[in-house]
């Protein structure tokens, strides 16, 4: 059973702005080889953080929240709490960076920050997100 949210525009605030506790977000789209391969180990902290955390995904394709957020590389992941970017990453990393992430929002403290890849830009860790809601 995946513990893994599926998110749409409407329901990110709820499931992610208004949660209440950190949540990780994985963008990605179908088409993106690298994105199936994180989808899967995504799993991993999403089945270790039941009840303290939530994970989601989001599909770009059929989302404006990226764009709103600045994203032009999937895969990306950006960990949030409340409507703040706690850490933020992108590429295909290993579920040991994810679960960093997710810990490190959950005692409060910010995961090391490492430099973006060529042409890689996630939403910076301490942005804030706006309550916006798509029409």
């Amino acid at each position: 059973m995946s513990h893994v949210i599926e998110l749409t525009d409407q329901s990110f605030v709820d499931e992610v702005i208004k949660a209440g506790q950190a949540v990780l977000v994985n963008f990605w789209a179908p088409w993106c080889k690298p994105c199936h391969a994180v989808a899967s180990t995504i799993e991993a902290p999403a089945t270790d953080h039941v009840g303290r955390a939530k994970v989601a995904k989001g599909n770009v394709e059929q989302q404006q929240i990226a764009g709103a957020m600045g994203i032009r590389a999937i895969p990306a992941v950006a960990v949030f709490d409340g409507d703040t970017v706690v850490a933020a990453r992108a590429g295909a990393l290993s579920k040991p960076v994810y679960a960093e992430m997710l810990e490190s929002a959950l005692v409060g403290a910010r995961p090391a920050r490492r430099p973006p890849r060529a042409g890689q830009t996630p939403p910076a860790p301490g942005s804030t997100f706006s309550l916006w809601r798509p029409s």
